[in-house]
């Protein structure tokens, strides 16, 4: 299934994809698309239904973020060896992880706002996982069964705070307002044959900047799963973002820094397509 919400900003409603490419209405089967739509039950549900019984929703409404008011959204940084080469850092013993805040998640054709003070804004084209089941202590077998399905996540950053202002650490550059968009939709793990074989890009005004696959993820989906889970909880409806392939501002000598009025287009295979354009802060 390609679980989605839609409508405008505050007031989403939840729906599916049909097999022709079609929004249909989920608002008399479930509230949102949150943890309890997620479990196990919930989803095996969902995929018992007819969608040609479901009300389809006319005209091109806007998407919001496939996922509603996640627990947690955790991310994992440098887990491409090539990403972490062209930022000039080590390939990591252990996952690298930060969190991003809630406040940052927006809707994937939602413009990503630079805030003030912004001088080194980046993207981050990254395959997310979505938790579907509480999640402790679970070995790489166990974590794939806590896994609900997988989104797209345009790790927006801000490399000046980030970095230069970070304090050793990477959050300040990660979760400001729209760094977050998420979706078109969540794909439940049935329709992904192998989710450590798809294919990553992300344009920049029409030219491409990053071209990689999962294939070259230094710690896969399911043993980041089972590593956060020996340090936290997870929770149905928690979003991990998974790291970067490379071909970020960041990694080129001349660093070519988003400004208002780029456009970036994004796609995972499988996974659906992004669209955010770039405006300034209101008042700057």
């Amino acid at each position: 299934m390609k679980l989605l919400r839609y409508g405008e900003i505050g007031a989403e409603k939840p729906g599916l994809l049909d097999a022709a490419g079609r929004i249909r209405d989920l608002s008399a089967v479930v509230d949102d698309i949150n943890g309890g739509t997620l479990t196990p039950d919930s989803l095996a549900q969902l995929r018992a239904l007819d969608p040609e019984s479901l009300p389809r929703v006319g005209g091109s409404p806007r998407l919001g973020s496939c996922i509603a008011k996640p627990g947690k959204f955790v991310a994992i940084g440098l887990n491409y060896s090539d990403h972490a080469a062209e930022a000039k850092l080590p390939i990591p013993e252990e996952p690298v992880v930060f969190y991003k805040s809630d406040t940052c998640i927006c809707g994937p054709n939602d413009a990503v706002i630079q805030p003030r003070g912004s001088t080194r804004l980046d993207w981050e084209v990254e395959i997310a996982i979505v938790v579907g089941s509480k999640a402790q202590y679970l070995d790489e077998g166990e974590a794939v069964q806590a896994i609900a399905g997988y989104c797209i996540v345009n790790d927006v950053s801000e490399r000046e705070f980030q970095i230069d202002r970070g304090g050793s650490q990477w959050s300040k550059g990660k979760g400001c307002d729209t760094f977050g968009p998420t979706g078109p939709w969540l794909v439940t793990t049935d329709e992904i044959d192998d989710v450590q074989n798809l294919g990553i890009r992300l344009d920049v005004n029409g030219k491409r900047m990053q071209t990689g696959n999962t294939s070259n993820m230094i710690f896969s989906c399911a043993y980041l799963v089972s590593y956060l889970s020996r340090f936290m909880t997870l929770m149905p409806g928690d979003i991990i973002t998974t790291g970067t392939p490379p071909g970020v501002a960041l990694g080129h000598t001349e660093p070519p820094w988003l400004k208002p009025g780029d456009i970036m287009t994004l796609g995972i295979d499988g996974l659906g397509e992004q669209r955010q354009k770039v405006v300034a802060w209101p008042g700057t």
